[in-house]
């Protein structure tokens, strides 16, 4: 397992933008806008994983914005970690005999979410490219949040 992520969803992304890259230094490695979902993700490198050459393969944050205005209250700002993982069918299946629930199982082999016993979600990746849909995740719904 390696640890990829942390994401929080912020309310105005240039201000954010700004405090993380004009004030800590902070890099932007990549950016998604997605229309349909309606938001924007940026990654931010730390500058030692910049100047080493490392920011591809170090823990980036990631900055959520959400196009429709959003109220984050309760914590919500902060999302969720993120883990790459070798084979997600496997670890959520040995989740799942261990009593964790999954919240957003694995339908694409590519992406799972879970919770810890204190209510922190994880978000598990698979390693190199997705997984080919299989049961039981395929038609396994969601439960929770995440």
């Amino acid at each position: 397992m390696r640890y990829l992520h942390t994401m929080v969803r912020v309310a105005d992304l240039d201000k954010t933008l700004a405090f993380f890259c004009g004030q800590l230094g902070m890099t932007e490695t990549r950016r998604i806008e997605n229309e349909k979902g309606r938001f924007t993700l940026v990654f931010l490198a730390s500058s030692d994983d910049v100047e080493a050459g490392r920011a591809h393969q170090a823990p980036l944050l990631e900055l959520t914005y959400n196009w429709d205005p959003e109220s984050y209250s309760g914590g919500r700002n902060f999302g969720h970690l993120a883990y790459e993982v070798d084979n997600i069918y496997d670890l959520c299946d040995r989740l799942m005999k261990a009593g964790v629930t999954i919240n957003r199982p694995p339908r694409d082999g590519h992406m799972a979410f879970v919770r810890s016993p204190d209510n922190i979600s994880l978000e598990l990746l698979q390693k190199g490219g997705p997984l080919a849909p299989a049961e039981p995740w395929l038609s396994m719904k969601n439960t929770g949040e995440w």
